[in-house]
């Protein structure tokens, strides 16, 4: 049974990446997590330069799923070069690392920096934060994604991994512009916008008062989006939103994913990779399938 997926140059023992944002930088894990169901671990988004995050409270749970404003806290690209790669570098996983960045520069100055280290097998550019505050995020904007790309793609050969926000008229332009720019791979979806209101107060349960929506609610909108661009690009997806099981798992692979990526879930339950990556051999056994790469694109329509 073979569960290995590539992409780009890069080879992942199992299609299961733990997402930015809820996997710290895995080493605080070691001992809680099981690492060989993992085929790579993201990073927490990196910044050039420190930044606190937003005004508290930043998580908010509804019942079927959390609205968090965090705001990329982080602690900046110099420190997380000095304390933290050392440590991730050494993850029995494939490492990839996420930049975030304020500017075209910034993304620039923060991938040339990196460059210089060992122990990176991948980047993954975070264009897609629902939480900073901005007119408008870079992947809500083909030419500005495409002009990213252009300048980040020359800077390394190593893969390249963009994740695009689902808050788009047209998911699809986006994921052409990315394409465009030679990337390796797209990392869809991010969080959608959202907020909950306490009616008590009349004010906001977020400090920022919106936020980005994740969990179960999320799958079946992730799912047509994931559809959607893998109908329209040949790169491979990272895909995921609300996936909680291997069903949803396998789901997102029927979409056209390559790989699945496990965020929530593992706020809750963080070596839920392995109970995933069971259920997609089981259900690889009762089909007979002995390719993971066999149910992508599957589904019947």
């Amino acid at each position: 049974m073979n569960l290995k997926v590539k992409i780009g140059k890069l080879e992942l023992n199992t299609p299961i990446v733990c997402a930015s944002g809820t996997f710290g930088y895995a080493d605080e894990l070691k001992g809680l997590v099981d690492f060989r169901p993992i085929g790579a671990v993201v990073a927490k988004t990196i910044t050039l330069k420190p930044r606190a995050g937003n005004v508290p409270p930043r998580i908010y749970e509804t019942a079927y799923g959390v609205i968090n404003s965090v705001g990329l806290e982080n602690p900046g690209l110099e420190v997380f070069i000095k304390e933290k790669l050392p440590l991730f570098a050494k993850l029995p996983t494939r490492r990839i690392v996420s930049i975030g960045g304020f500017s075209d520069g910034e993304y620039v100055a923060c991938l040339k920096r990196l460059e210089r280290y060992p122990g990176i097998d991948a980047y993954e550019i975070n264009l897609s934060c629902p939480n900073l505050r901005l007119k408008k995020l870079i992947s809500q904007h083909a030419v500005a994604t495409l002009r990213v790309m252009k300048l980040i793609r020359k800077l390394t050969a190593k893969p390249l991994i963009i994740k695009i926000t689902p808050e788009v008229t047209d998911i699809v332009a986006i994921a052409q512009a990315v394409e465009k720019g030679k990337a390796d791979a797209i990392s869809l979806v991010n969080t959608f916008f959202s907020m909950a209101i306490n009616i008590e107060t009349k004010r906001p349960f977020i400090g920022s008062i919106y936020g980005g929506y994740s969990g179960p609610a999320i799958k079946p909108l992730a799912l047509y989006r994931v559809w959607k661009v893998a109908q329209a690009v040949r790169i491979p997806l990272i895909a995921g939103g609300g996936i909680q099981d291997a069903k949803d798992a396998i789901e997102f692979i029927l979409a056209g994913g390559s790989c699945v990526s496990l965020g929530t879930v593992n706020l809750v339950h963080p070596n839920s990779a392995a109970k995933v990556l069971a259920g997609i051999k089981s259900y690889m056994g009762r089909k007979n399938i002995k390719d993971i790469r066999k149910i992508k694109r599957g589904l019947i329509t």
